[in-house]
């Protein structure tokens, strides 16, 4: 085959986003060349005077606060769909739609509580018009409200204080793993996906391209649309061990992987929620997220024009 006359870089954060794009990755096309990268520095590829990245997967409320006037980027679809789960160690319920108020006067510790999934959590609070409140060092906590607390991942054992946790995938699977012959053993307790929006889940990722690959090369935009439409079905078939190799040819150089031979499971891989929705599909969803994660924090994320949506 002949070399492709332009290539374009493809970025993702390593961990739950990362893995919409193995299929691709394994197509092995040469008009791409992907890069998994540290989550923290991902916004750094498409900003800037010339932005490195032609496509990008990124957190939604990012996106939205960095390039959600349409200008420079546009956004092609969600690929992921949340992949935060409650532990518990005591004998509590699961948490549903219809017990959820049974949270109050608990404690629930949330790994990345100023972030998407803290602000999810108290979206999802919101929706079912749940009194909460953060507690911050040794504060006091409250018997009429949720009390929430910022936890570190490595914190997050069965002998904790609290009656839940929120933690994300893989580490949630990790836990509940490595706690197993404990005498309290952790077990999932919850999805938030399913407390958030049903089957559906929120927009956490989504999948955005320059306007000027948008304009310029149509057949390379189908073919990175047709990858994920695929992603989601393509991870249901593979075993753990390709995944693995896929991430690994294109991470970052001593970049400390988020999954590995000892966390990723076919199970964990499922509860990452890796499901394509074009941008005309989800655009509702996506606009209803950043307004509740508005209302949690006004600075969490932006109300984005319409011509931040691709229309195919």
């Amino acid at each position: 085959t002949d070399a492709p006359d332009k290539t374009y870089s493809v970025y993702a954060p390593d961990g739950a986003p990362a893995l919409a794009l193995v299929n691709a990755i394994e197509d092995k096309a040469e008009e791409f060349e992907y890069h998994v990268v540290d989550p923290s520095t991902i916004q750094t590829y498409v900003t800037g005077a010339e932005p490195e990245a032609d496509f990008c997967i990124l957190p939604v409320n990012l996106a939205s606060k960095v390039l959600g006037t349409g200008t420079v980027y546009k956004m092609l679809g969600t690929v992921t769909n949340g992949n935060l789960f409650f532990l518990s160690a005591e004998d509590n319920e699961d948490l549903t739609q219809d017990n959820l108020s049974t949270l109050v006067g608990k404690s629930v510790g949330v790994v990345q509580l100023p972030n998407v999934p803290g602000l999810t959590l108290q979206a999802v609070l919101n929706k079912y018009h749940i009194d909460y409140q953060i507690v911050e060092n040794d504060g006091e906590k409250a018997t009429d409200k949720v009390n929430l607390i910022a936890f570190d991942p490595a914190n997050v054992t069965p002998a904790g204080e609290c009656d839940y946790y929120l933690c994300p995938e893989p580490a949630a699977s990790t836990k509940i793993k490595g706690t197993a012959s404990a005498q309290k053993p952790f077990r999932m307790a919850g999805d938030l996906q399913a407390l958030y929006g049903g089957d559906e889940g929120y927009p956490q990722a989504v999948l955005v391209a320059k306007k000027s690959v948008l304009e310029g090369d149509k057949d390379a935009v189908e073919a990175m649309l047709s990858y994920m439409e695929e992603s989601g079905t393509y991870l249901e078939t593979v075993t753990p061990e390709t995944v693995l190799s896929a991430l690994d040819g294109v991470r970052t150089e001593g970049l400390l992987a988020s999954f590995n031979a000892n966390n990723l499971t076919k199970e964990v891989i499922a509860n990452c929620s890796v499901r394509f929705s074009p941008s005309g599909e989800c655009k509702e969803r996506v606009n209803a997220f950043l307004e509740k994660l508005i209302a949690v924090n006004e600075s969490a994320a932006k109300a984005v024009s319409d011509d931040f949506f691709y229309n195919a």
